[in-house]
């Protein structure tokens, strides 16, 4: 039997570059957002909240059934307060990076993926993704400019500028990753509008709950910071609606990994919106890692 992934349609393709276009261009909403006077939490659950709600709403729909095991009732929860904290990191990540530089640390949640997986289940990684760790690794240190040649600034006083949000952007990575593992070890037979619903619903009253340890919600200041609210918003949820109603019926299984052009396509929507700018030496980088990533997402297995 083939185990080869199937050709894509000009539509699924077409599909896959803009939802990884409206995943770019939701964190560019966030960066403006949180520039006036969103919170990372209010933040992440508005976003979780509504796409929650759509998701409950599909269900409902397509009167999808629930049946959910002993082993699922113990996952779910786990794996929504995985990505709970993911959200709010790259969040965290995105308030104090450059869109497209917080995002190409995260996109390094593969090589977790496959930590997490030899740590917790014993299984022993690709020779493919051994190959393409060093690879992904020196992508990500051109991108993130380590040396501070880029900057001029000299390593020192890069790292203190950039040191924090590249942690969120790993801790987001490494807490991706180990919900990834999980969820297809413990519930990865079950309907993937069900387990996304939980997880939002479970992430959005998380960071409700830390609002309230913040003093509640924290709103806008101005104009700017609604459309950026609501950008983030609509965006995500959309995104999550196409990628469990459209892609399936358009047979997408297995090249989901096209969707990690995110980066560029936030770097592109940063530079034209926020003025964010990269030297061609971390374009470069970036290009690595993306590419990195894509032939791990794409190659025959």
């Amino acid at each position: 039997m083939s185990t080869t992934t199937p050709q894509l349609s000009t539509a699924a393709f077409a599909t896959l570059l803009l939802i990884a276009c409206m995943m770019g261009a939701n964190h560019v909403a966030a960066r403006i957002a949180f520039d006036h006077g969103v919170d990372v939490a209010t933040a992440v659950t508005f976003r979780s909240g509504v796409t929650a709600l759509v998701v409950g709403g599909l269900l409902l729909a397509y009167r999808v059934p629930v049946r959910l095991t002993a082993r699922h009732r113990k996952a779910l929860p786990l794996i929504g307060v995985l990505v709970a904290v993911q959200s709010l990191c790259l969040y965290s990540a995105v308030a104090r990076l450059p869109v497209a530089l917080a995002l190409l640390a995260f996109n390094t949640y593969p090589l977790w993926t496959a930590f997490w997986a030899r740590v917790l289940y014993r299984h022993r990684p690709d020779a493919a993704v051994l190959r393409a760790m060093p690879v992904m690794l020196l992508g990500l240190g051109l991108a993130l400019d380590v040396l501070g040649a880029a900057s001029g600034l000299g390593a020192g006083a890069h790292w203190s500028a950039i040191g924090a949000g590249v942690a969120f952007a790993m801790a987001a990575a490494a807490t991706f990753g180990l919900a990834l593992v999980l969820t297809q070890h413990e519930a990865g037979a079950l309907d993937g509008r069900v387990r996304t619903f939980s997880t939002m619903a479970l992430v959005g009253v998380l960071a409700l709950a830390g609002t309230a340890t913040q003093g509640g919600l924290h709103l806008p200041s101005a104009p700017a910071g609604w459309w950026g609210l609501m950008g983030l918003t609509a965006l995500y949820g959309t995104a999550f609606t196409l990628m469990f109603t459209v892609l399936p019926r358009l047979g997408v299984v297995g090249n989901s990994a096209i969707m990690n052009v995110e980066p560029i396509f936030a770097l592109v929507l940063a530079w034209a919106i926020l003025g964010q700018a990269v030297a061609p030496i971390q374009v470069a980088g970036g290009l690595m890692v993306v590419g990195t990533v894509m032939w791990l997402g794409l190659r025959k297995r």
